[in-house]
């Protein structure tokens, strides 16, 4: 079947997405302080379950017919929300800055534009490759220099890595083998896998702690509403109906957003050389997204 057309609202997805996700990071930062990695995720787990059953149970939105289709979403929640989500917390808890958790994931671009070809079917010529080897460049300069600030614990980096790799294979599943789903019955499955995976994660690895401050409220209601269930499903519907390796290519700019917002929020500094270098990735994912689209097929 052909695929179907992009919904009108998609062309301001990538802006809300960058900003929504980027925040995720400091506010995430923040919830951290008052209560344990796993049980804090398992608990915004279960919170969006639970806004969810409701909704399918009334709305009963139209569900995937083959057993396939549930297969693929359990994977994709199996590497977002469990990898990604598991390996991010545990990365800040070690701690990872906000800022250098982000600046790791943004490698992802050059991880999915180095993969899609043999994955998700997506050519790469002459002229991606050079944007790629800007890309590692500007990615490495970063790195570097924010090393020295952020790198506090290699347990802390290796989780960062963890993440990263987690969400570049949940990029590539759920554009080799995502279908159009309604977002509450992908949402559904895929934060009950998470739940799934990070409940009994809590039980046998920590004390189960939680401070019941004002601020952990404010994080877990923001994460759950505007990360969870919306910053998700943008990228979701982005993945389906684009190249992967050009959606990727927004996480180049989640590292300055996000250094802002930790340094307004968090008071993270952020060193000058690292301006340049993430300037460089941009650039160099930039000219991979544009070859691409005017490239021959």
């Amino acid at each position: 079947m052909p695929p179907a057309a992009p919904p009108a609202w998609l062309k301001a997805a990538p802006a809300l997405f960058l900003l929504l996700w980027s925040s995720g990071f400091v506010v995430l930062k923040v919830g951290l302080a008052y209560a344990d990695p796993m049980t804090f995720l398992a608990l915004r787990y279960a919170c969006v379950v639970l806004i969810l059953a409701p909704f399918l149970l009334f709305a009963r939105p139209p569900l995937p017919r083959a057993a396939a289709a549930w297969g693929h979403l359990a994977m994709v929640g199996l590497l977002l929300q469990a990898g990604y989500f598991c390996f991010t917390y545990l990365s800040l808890k070690q701690g990872m800055s906000a800022g250098g958790l982000a600046l790791i994931a943004s490698l992802q671009p050059i991880l999915i534009g180095l993969l899609a070809p043999a994955i998700a079917h997506e050519r790469v010529d002459a002229r991606r490759w050079a944007g790629l080897g800007l890309g590692v460049s500007g990615a490495a300069l970063v790195i570097v220099a924010k090393a020295s600030v952020d790198v506090l614990s290699p347990l802390g980096l290796l989780f960062a890595i963890g993440a990263l790799l987690s969400i570049t294979g949940g990029t590539l599943y759920e554009k080799r083998y995502g279908a159009e789903t309604h977002p509450a019955v992908s949402n559904m499955v895929q934060y009950a896998v998470g739940l799934a995976v990070t409940a009994p994660l809590a039980f046998w690895l920590e004390p189960m702690r939680i401070e019941w401050t004002g601020a952990l409220w404010a994080s877990l209601v923001y994460l759950v509403l505007c990360n969870s269930l919306v910053a998700i499903t943008l990228l979701l519907t982005m993945i389906r109906h684009g190249e992967a390796s050009r959606v990727s290519a927004l996480f180049f700019l989640v590292p300055p957003c996000t250094a802002l917002i930790a340094l307004a929020v968090l008071d993270e500094a952020i060193p000058a050389l690292a301006w340049p270098g993430m300037a460089l990735a941009a650039l160099g994912i930039l000219l991979v997204t544009r070859a691409r689209k005017a490239g021959p097929r």
